[in-house]
């Protein structure tokens, strides 16, 4: 008799041959009888769930939040952040934008840096990029974006009309294509980038006093980049090189970590900025808000089973905690219904049970009156009574509000988002400037590249108008190495 472990069905009944399903004699037609056959093949097709709509590729780790700094309490009243050395458990994802699941994390392509943080008053999630800011202002265009840069639906791969039309008719995105086709574009490791909230949030201290705050994580790695000729090279052999290389750094015990700091607006300031605090295609100058060093994030440890928490991870921009919530950025007012919606459709209702959601800070768990749905495998017993107010000492409400209620003035309309500096082109222009002479030829070729790939004259005069009123030098060299890869000048260009 074997001292091993008996293999057993779904059911647990013990399975007598693993190897052989069964059939009508030795060489007759396999049975529908075979239980274990049909529940073993039937699993099989069920293994896969929905893939997200963007940061389908992704990579996540565990570690820790660990507080640095004593001033925060004067910022929020977040449990945190309240002392020095307080260390608060995470989990992050690292992802891709637009490529599907089993794409390159080698793309060119801006980097998803979500973020869970597991603490006392429940799961707070950050949902950033690798970059500080984004290519539209207005939620309402997120799915238009989002169809100019997958697959398109007649040729199914990623069309260059598709991407530099869309981006053509939107000049706010010029900002975030800087950044894009910048040497920035590509990260060489998850370890090896900053990360940022992008989104404007407000913190409430403990007075009920109210700051506007970005969190900014510095890479203590420091920035490695990849060019396009050495991310084609390396992801012709290795499509998931980033995601073995943050693996390998926390096997080998060289964990990866980012200095937290922030930038924090005072509310009255925000009225008068020079900048729309609240846009996502701009960013706050630093000279104005310093960077302020509050914590350190580490990665200590990988998922034992990718598919059940890197993959049904769930970030929700809307998880907020007592002394954090929303800004009036409209993009950030849309994620907070679009995130948790892709995972009630994704994962389904009860999602908020799997291990890597759970709001495992939290002393006994999450008390509310949810009931019922698919796979329910935390529900509360039966006998407790599901509906509020009741008699019988169910969970109440605290009535104490986890952050400040944005004011509202005006009557409701469709209002455009207009741009309080004189453009949408003086930050990319200046970040343009800003780089070395060798950073602006590769961001020259990079753009030309890609640009000349499309088929209509009309589209890449409008793409290269948004980077020459950025900076009149940037445009002309995009527009002389376009030509010379088309070999032929545009149309009405000189």
């Amino acid at each position: 008799m074997s001292d091993k472990p008996i293999l057993t069905t779904e059911s647990g009944a013990p399975v007598a041959d693993n190897q052989n399903s069964q059939t009508a004699g030795p060489h007759g037609p396999t049975l529908l009888q075979d239980q274990y056959l049909i529940e073993k093949l039937a699993r099989f097709n069920r293994e896969r769930i929905p893939e997200r709509i963007v940061h389908a590729v992704g990579t996540g780790a565990y570690g820790y939040l660990e507080v640095t700094s004593a001033d925060v309490p004067k910022w929020t009243k977040m449990k945190v952040f309240e002392k020095v050395g307080k260390k608060t458990d995470m989990f992050i994802r690292f992802s891709t934008v637009a490529s599907s699941r089993g794409g390159p994390d080698v793309a060119r392509d801006p980097r998803g840096f979500a973020m869970k943080y597991y603490t006392e008053d429940g799961n707070w999630d950050l949902v950033g990029n690798n970059t500080p800011v984004f290519f539209i202002r207005d939620g309402i265009k997120f799915p238009d974006f989002i169809h100019s840069q997958k697959q398109d639906p007649y040729t199914n791969r990623q069309e260059p009309d598709n991407v530099w039309d869309f981006f053509s008719h939107s000049p706010e995105a010029t900002h975030q294509f800087v950044i894009l086709f910048s040497d920035r574009g590509i990260p060489a490791s998850y370890r090896c980038m900053d990360g940022f909230s992008s989104h404007t949030y407000q913190w409430i201290n403990a007075k009920g006093d109210r700051v506007w705050v970005k969190f900014h994580f510095k890479t203590n790695q420091g920035i490695k980049c990849f060019t396009s000729e050495e991310a084609a090279a390396i992801g012709g052999k290795d499509q998931f090189h980033c995601h073995k290389d943050l693996y390998d750094a926390i096997e080998r015990k060289d964990f990866p970590s980012w200095t937290l700091s922030v930038q924090v607006m005072p509310e009255a300031d925000a009225a008068t900025y020079r900048a729309d605090p609240f846009d996502l295609t701009k960013v706050w100058n630093h000279k104005d808000y310093p960077l302020i060093p509050i914590g350190k994030m580490v990665l200590n440890r990988t998922p034992d089973n990718f598919f059940a928490e890197t993959e049904h991870a769930a970030f929700d921009p809307g998880h907020f905690v007592p002394g954090i919530g929303p800004s009036p950025d409209r993009m950030l007012q849309a994620r907070l219904f679009g995130y948790g919606d892709a995972h009630r459709y994704r994962l389904g209702v009860n999602h908020i049970d799997m291990p890597v959601n759970s709001p495992k800070g939290v002393p006994g768990g999450a008390k509310n009156y949810g009931r019922d749905g698919a796979m329910p495998v935390h529900a509360p017993n039966g006998r407790v009574k599901n509906y509020e107010p009741n008699s019988f000492d169910g969970p109440v409400q605290t009535n104490q509000e986890l952050y400040a209620g944005l004011g509202v003035a005006g009557t409701s309309g469709h209002y455009p988002q207009v741009p309080r500096e004189v453009d949408d082109f003086k930050q990319p222009g200046d970040l343009y400037r800003l780089m070395p002479k060798d950073a602006q030829q590769r961001i020259v070729d990079n753009i030309a590249g890609s640009l000349s790939q499309v088929s209509r004259d009309d589209i890449i005069t409008r793409s290269i108008a948004h980077f020459a009123k950025a900076d009149a030098e940037f445009g002309r060299r995009i527009t002389e190495g376009v030509a010379a890869r088309r070999g032929k000048a545009l149309a009405g260009v000189k």
